[in-house]
């Protein structure tokens, strides 16, 4: 099998590896997902991963309990690293060599994010976990993952999520919802669609990086997208369409 992609990019949300769990991390979901990115990466493929931290914290949700806006952000911003490690941990466990970097500087845990040194791992066989958001306040991880994919050169940004893809409507609700298999990223800001926030979509259209939306909970479908298999919702440019 010919993977369709030769470096992409993953962004997990953090409540993807809570399970059935209220928060937190749920070790068997880690793995699971470990097992996804490694049938990857046995394709020969370069992988980059941002994970999010809302299993365990977010800025927003910490703001309207009281915290203000930055210490929360700066707290979410922890709470990537912890699942970062997470998942580097159950990686190395499958035989997968990884390298956590972090865009706030703890020398101990992680390295710092410097562009030439994360290419370098991958291209040398590592998988490269992305940690610390962007290192500022008001910025979500999807901004993260669109700004670590043009840094890097991913050919693809590949959003992992609970759903299918993107609907015209919420599906829980709304019998009527279809999927949306392909979408520009036109389509998307104009229609103010859930793909990502505003800010990501936007980085991805200037340097016209595809963005790949599926449920991460179907086993394989990582291996699906990498193989280029039509699968949940793609974003691109409106020529592509």
């Amino acid at each position: 099998m010919t993977p369709h992609y030769r470096r992409v990019m993953v962004k997990l949300s953090g409540e993807a590896l809570m399970g059935s769990q209220p928060f937190g991390i749920e070790p068997a979901v880690v793995r699971n997902i470990a097992g996804e990115l490694a049938a990857v990466y046995h394709l020969g493929v370069q992988i980059a991963v941002v994970v999010g931290g809302g299993n365990i914290i977010r800025g927003v949700s910490a703001h309207e309990q009281g915290i203000d806006r930055i210490t929360g952000d700066s707290m979410g911003m922890l709470a990537t690293v912890i699942n970062a490690l997470a998942l580097s941990s159950a990686m190395e466990q499958l035989d997968i060599p990884t390298r956590v970097q972090t865009a706030i500087e703890m020398h101990q845990v992680a390295e710092p994010f410097i562009r030439r040194r994360a290419i370098r791992h991958l291209e040398k066989g590592r998988v490269v976990l992305f940690a610390g958001g962007t290192g500022n306040p008001f910025f979500t991880t999807d901004s993260a993952a669109a700004l670590r994919a043009n840094e890097i050169d991913a050919e693809i940004l590949m959003k992992a999520t609970k759903v299918d893809g993107v609907y015209t409507a919420d599906p829980v609700t709304d019998t009527e919802a279809r999927l949306m298999p392909r979408l520009s990223y036109e389509e998307v800001l104009r229609r103010g669609l859930r793909v990502m926030d505003a800010a990501a979509t936007s980085l991805c259209m200037e340097s016209k990086i595809p963005i790949q939306i599926f449920n991460v909970r179907k086993p394989g479908i990582m291996k699906q997208v990498v193989l280029g298999e039509d699968v949940g919702s793609w974003v691109g440019p409106e020529e592509a369409v």
